[in-house]
């Protein structure tokens, strides 16, 4: 235990410079682009050039780089991601409000994935070189090359539009309706999970490959443990190291790709909220969304971190 909260310091320790360096970077894209605060902030009207200089320098637009950078990284800290020019609301605030649905999407699509990918891995392993695994391998890689914003059009098309079993899109809050809710995520979570169910299903495939072919396996079937008992007790477990590596970096894909999936299904999420920032030119909103996204994605990496140790203890004892 000693060992494990060593280990997971070290890794909070190393998380410091890390969120530093995303800061930074978000901070510069966004002071070079072409987003103008003060002109977002007069839009729909024609303001002179002295209510644009006089906006900006109340803003502080028009301080050093190093004296922004400096602001907005004790912004941060305190918790304060802005305010957004057009609302001329928090930043954190609507966050707040688009970051539940965006989640319950990124997860129920990763259980989606993990659902599928598993069982089908683990069969395509064990019946290698044979008709399921053969199988397995051929919609594994049509799931891989198929963009999950196609098979979202597609099972619109089929699934919302031609049988009527799904709605086109909308939200339905679970607080109203569990039903209701389940139903409005079905598609959207599927079309997002589907391409990384079909690449973790081809790392698991592999990993049980190899763990299969190894000598201890050999040894406990021969000496009379059933192949099933050797397989979910031992083999799995020790082939989850380099799924739960693919997993960790395809959570990014997950967030990034709930940007597409929630406009194309109308689901007022993170992926919306930014879409409508950029599309109005609201710098705050969009720097915000990023960098929650962003810090999302490094706390689940040291999620999978921690998990590396539960689940192989080898880890622990190399350590």
């Amino acid at each position: 235990m000693t060992v494990v909260l060593r280990m997971v310091a070290r890794r909070l320790l190393l998380l410091v410079p890390l969120l530093l360096g995303i800061i930074l970077f978000v901070f510069l894209v966004m002071r070079f682009s072409d987003m103008d605060p003060a002109s977002a902030y007069f839009q729909g009207t024609n303001p002179t050039q002295e209510q644009l200089h006089e906006f900006r320098e109340e803003n502080g637009l028009l301080d050093p780089l190093p004296v922004r950078y400096l602001d907005f990284v004790g912004e941060l800290v305190t918790g304060d991601l802005g305010i957004s020019v057009l609302t001329r609301a928090p930043v954190w605030d609507q966050v707040v409000t688009a970051l539940p649905l965006t989640l319950q999407l990124t997860f129920l699509g990763l259980g989606i994935a993990v659902a599928l990918a598993l069982p089908l891995g683990v069969l395509a392993a064990v019946y290698r070189d044979r008709l399921p695994d053969q199988l397995i391998r051929v919609v594994s890689l049509v799931g891989v090359a198929a963009p999950a914003f196609w098979l979202a059009l597609l099972m619109i098309q089929y699934l919302a539009v031609d049988r009527g079993w799904y709605p086109t899109g909308g939200y339905i809050n679970p607080e109203d309706s569990v039903s209701g809710w389940l139903n409005s995520l079905t598609l959207p979570a599927l079309a997002l999970s589907m391409p990384v169910a079909a690449q973790l299903t081809r790392v698991v495939r592999t990993a049980m490959v190899e763990e299969l072919d190894r000598d201890y396996v050999r040894t406990a079937v021969g000496s009379g443990l059933p192949p099933v008992v050797v397989v979910g007790r031992n083999v799995l477990r020790n082939a989850l190291i380099n799924p739960l590596t693919v997993l960790g970096l395809r959570v990014g894909y997950l967030l990034g790709g709930a940007v597409v999936i929630e406009t194309i299904f109308a689901l007022p999420g993170m992926g919306k909220l930014m879409i409508d920032a950029v599309r109005n030119g609201d710098p705050a909103v969009v720097q915000g969304v990023v960098l929650t996204t962003a810090v999302g994605f490094v706390l689940v990496n040291l999620l999978i971190d921690i998990l590396y140790l539960l689940v192989n203890p080898r880890l622990r004892s190399a350590t």
